[in-house]
């Protein structure tokens, strides 16, 4: 599964096999295998499979090639209860697969431990970093930082510090990906969806924060932390706000799995409808001013979710 362009309902799996030179008196043009990973990924992105092929467990092999280097590489699609299914940990002790209540009642604190730690180490030394949460860091990396978190091992800030910025941006994707809820729930879903539709700007205003305050305060409190966090530095880090809305959006907002198997009739219609509205949801709040949870709880509209 790639992080480039996350799919809540079909996820795309890449083997990259090692790239084969040729032997060549010419010398190659510079940046060839910077642009040619980028043709692959395009290929990744944009080439769609029939519905057909998309329920089949085939593998598409693809090769691409430019300047005597050939890459060729498999993908297929696995059903999103293979992949990206949200299920609740067993170890309620650890904080990946843990409900977002239960972690920030356990630490006493309004954000969980994990997102503080790893926001203010990007902030540190990575925001600045091109690419920044859509390159992804090394999975073994990943892996290991997220045992660290869930032993709540004491060498923690140690590792943190060693570790390389995109490992650290990797766990912290990965921490919402796994909650057994995503952050704006299951429950408001459908309003959120409905909400971004909604074309009288005034109308949207009052329709979007009346869903941000139906959310529960921890889920409330870390979105508007993690809103704060990813301010936009595009002529630096090559992440504009949009970039950002496609890698948090499909990860913080996507339907239950009786929402999505409800409606649920190709891939490709959950592609150009879902995940490109979970994008937009992202987006509007990114745009928006600045946020403030007081603010918000004191604006008390009562505006039904039933947009």
């Amino acid at each position: 599964m790639t992080d480039v362009l996350p799919q809540p309902d079909c996820s795309r799996k890449a083997g990259r096999e090692p790239l084969e030179l040729e032997e060549s008196g010419s010398k190659r043009p510079p940046n060839t295998g910077a642009r040619l990973w980028g043709r692959v990924r395009n290929k990744l992105l944009r080439n769609k499979l029939d519905p057909q092929t998309v329920e089949t467990k085939n593998w598409h092999t693809d090769v691409i090639e430019m300047n005597g280097i050939k890459v060729e590489f498999s993908m297929k699609f696995t059903s999103r209860d293979m992949s990206l299914k949200r299920t609740p940990s067993k170890k309620q002790t650890g904080v990946f697969g843990v409900k977002i209540s239960v972690v920030t009642k356990r630490e006493r604190s309004k954000v969980p431990y994990i997102v503080r730690q790893c926001v203010e180490e990007v902030e540190k030394r990575g925001i600045e970093e091109v690419g920044i949460y859509r390159i992804s860091g090394v999975a073994t990396d990943i892996q290991a930082l997220k045992a660290v978190f869930d032993a709540n091992n004491k060498d923690i800030l140690l590792m943190l510090s060693d570790m390389d910025i995109n490992a650290i941006a990797g766990t912290l994707k990965l921490y919402f990906r796994e909650l057994p809820e995503p952050l704006l729930t299951d429950r408001l879903y459908p309003a959120f969806m409905e909400g971004i539709a909604l074309s009288d700007p005034a109308a949207k205003e009052n329709c979007m924060m009346h869903l941000l305050r139906s959310l529960p305060d921890p889920n409330l409190i870390t979105f508007l932390f993690l809103l704060e966090h990813v301010a936009e530095k595009e002529p630096i880090n090559k992440m504009s706000l949009h970039n950002l809305a496609t890698v948090f959006g499909p990860t913080l907002l996507r339907p239950s799995e009786v929402e999505s198997k409800a409606h649920l009739t190709s891939a490709a219609d959950i592609w150009s409808h879902d995940v490109m509205a979970q994008v937009q949801v992202l987006l509007y709040y990114l745009q928006h001013p600045p946020i403030s949870f007081a603010e918000l709880k004191r604006n008390t509209l009562y505006f039904s979710t039933d947009v």
